[in-house]
């Protein structure tokens, strides 16, 4: 994630090899390339997993680090890497000149699991091969070999998991990452002895538990068909809808499908990027605060029927004492729609510097008094007027209230509990919330530029105002990250729960959460869904009844089909550089999402 734009760029024309991304590709060409894919597949043989390592499991128990001794597919290696988890990649390259490499070595005292990739030629490199050895007595090792084969020998010391390809090709190290994060299974034994440990037969088989990634066809998908998507997104930028779109499609566990269009802004000075991280706005409820939710209803430490004063104590003498979770979480409960805090902003209620007094950032520069929300927007929230309830009305006011049972319950902060709970363990390495304590601007989509109330453009703050006094943190609004995190987030609901070997729901948890659960709307538990009056077309014309997602304001749509085995996923900034409603007239979100639903029925029939 951390490289130069130049290796960045060819980064993602390297992963156009398994998805249709930055590079023009036509269905005769993908056909073939599925050929060379399946044939490495096929080759690949997975050795001393005595223990199981691989597939990896266990990502928060992990610190990786990809080792570049000097492997010439390098760059394909580690982006594939990257998809799966927070790789840090270093090289030997600045200790060439020395004699052992324990200076690198020292190099990775805070990572426990550290990858290597080497050929059949850096192996008679004894330097290497002693370095290997020694890291493997301390830490967890993968060996990712490419060559013929003939110096397995060298390893029959070596306990650590071995990845061999007898192919050394970019397109080899393209495919061995996802082998050793279970995007593809291992299937294959030696078909001829190397050593007395390596002999005919030796090898172990794995199963699929992740994302591959991987060209239309290897779902059955004409790459031709999905043009359509190209042509609405290209029309989308020339139409100003958005200055830049990235749009992701999985089918089948597989991603056949991640483009990026346009730029950050309208200057296009930068390009976006598939690796874009975007304010994700509504998409926080579905991607921070329900899954809370959920894991806590699982736990049975939060009932959906219990009132809500039972959890928040300072609810218990205000209106929304009696109101029960279950409705809270299908926007029932009666909650005015929002409260535009920002308007209560006045001078002397903020400065540009931070202090005793001033402690909570908004935007660059500009900071909130201190108790702002805790003495002011929470009583002000919890003492509004309960007006429709039993009837839907979409509150933003609903996932403060659902942060705070989650925050009490929990007694943890919602930012550091998703991502302790399934960000780090699910591989999400961008996903949460306040970015740029993290990533640099460069990395983060730039979303309004504020001309009335922080008066700065936004870059990797929330555009929501009142996540945004709040500190950066909310449960309907506050939540960044990049398309292959939100498609690895759900497909794993998907699955039913399950992803990478470790569950983090029941089935029937992620049933009961994202099926109709409301008599008056056709929402689930804090999930939104396809609409039953077919006119209406929500999320789009050929949407299934079983969908359900969620979208944002800032530009943001992520849908799962359950009936096609899909994950559709729209990130844009079409609030930049100011809220332009061209998305919605033009129809792309629903647009794009049915050019998806009609090649991959195309490929059904």
């Amino acid at each position: 994630m951390r490289r130069s734009s130049l290796a960045g760029i060819f980064a993602v024309c390297l992963v156009a090899i398994f998805t249709l991304s930055a590079c023009a590709q036509d269905h005769k060409k993908n056909e073939n390339r599925l050929k060379i894919i399946n044939e490495i597949s096929k080759n690949l043989v997975l050795l001393n997993n005595q223990n199981n390592f691989i597939p990896v499991t266990k990502l928060a128990e992990k610190k990786f680090a990809s080792i570049n001794l000097g492997f010439e597919h390098q760059i394909a290696f580690d982006s594939l890497l990257n998809k799966y988890a927070d790789v840090k990649s270093l090289s030997a390259e600045k200790y060439k000149d020395s004699t052992t490499l324990n200076d690198l070595a020292d190099d990775l005292k805070f990572y426990n699991t550290v990858i290597i990739s080497i050929t059949d030629q850096m192996a008679k490199n004894s330097r290497y091969l002693n370095f290997i050895s020694d890291l493997a007595q301390h830490k967890n090792v993968v060996v990712a070999l490419f060559g013929d084969g003939k110096s397995l020998s060298s390893f029959d010391n070596i306990a650590a998991p071995i990845v061999w390809s007898p192919q050394n090709s970019q397109e080899a190290a393209m495919v061995a990452p996802q082998l050793i994060f279970g995007g593809i299974a291992a299937e294959h034994t030696l078909t001829k002895g190397f050593s007395a440990k390596y002999t005919a037969g030796s090898g172990y088989k794995t199963t699929v538990t992740r994302l591959k990634f991987t060209v239309p066809e290897d779902a059955g998908v004409n790459v031709e068909d999905l043009m359509e998507v190209d042509k609405i997104a290209q029309e989308a930028i020339a139409g100003k809808a958005a200055p830049g779109i990235v749009v992701l499609v999985a089918k089948d566990g597989k991603v056949i499908y991640n483009k990026a269009f346009g730029s950050h802004t309208y200057d296009n000075l930068q390009a976006d990027n598939v690796s874009d991280i975007f304010d994700l706005a509504s998409v926080t409820k579905t991607t921070a605060t329900t899954p809370s939710v959920m894991r806590l209803v699982e736990q049975n430490k939060l009932k959906l029927d219990t009132n809500v004063g039972f959890y928040i104590p300072k609810a218990r003498n205000t209106p929304m004492n009696q109101i029960n979770v279950r409705e809270v979480m299908l926007h029932q409960a009666g909650f005015i729609p929002f409260i535009p805090f920002h308007n209560y902003v006045k001078e002397g209620y903020y400065a540009r510097d931070s202090s005793a007094a001033f402690p909570t950032k908004v935007a660059d520069n500009y900071y909130v008094k201190k108790g702002f929300f805790s003495d002011f927007m929470w009583p002000k929230m919890l003492n509004s007027p309960i007006k429709t309830r039993g009837s839907y009305v979409y509150s933003d006011i609903s996932m403060y209230v659902m942060q705070d049972i989650v925050e009490q319950i929990t007694e943890t902060p919602l930012e550091k509990y998703v991502v302790d709970n399934f960000y780090t363990p699910l591989g999400m390495h961008t996903a949460g919330y306040l970015p740029r304590n993290r990533f640099t601007k460069e990395q983060i989509v730039p979303t309004e530029d504020d001309k009335v109330f922080r008066k700065t453009l936004l870059e990797g703050y929330v555009h929501d105002q009142g996540a945004a006094l709040r500190g950066g943190v909310a449960g309907h609004a506050g939540l960044f990250g990049n398309a292959n995190d939100l498609a690895i987030y759900y497909q794993m609901l998907l699955n039913k729960g399950t992803y990478g070997g470790e569950q983090y729901f029941t089935p029937q948890t992620v049933d009961t959460f994202t099926s109709k659960q409301s008599d008056v709307s056709r929402r689930g538990l804090g999930f939104d869904r396809a609409d039953a009056d077919l006119t209406k077309k929500y999320p789009s014309q050929m949407a299934s009844q079983q969908t359900y997602g969620h979208t944002g304001y800032t530009g943001i749509g992520v849908w799962v089909d359950p009936n096609r085995n899909l994950v559709y996923i729209f990130l844009s900034n079409r609030v930049h550089p100011g809220v332009s409603e061209q998305l919605g007239r033009l129809n792309i979100r629903p647009r794009i999402h049915d050019a998806i639903n009609k090649a991959v029925d195309k490929a059904v029939k």
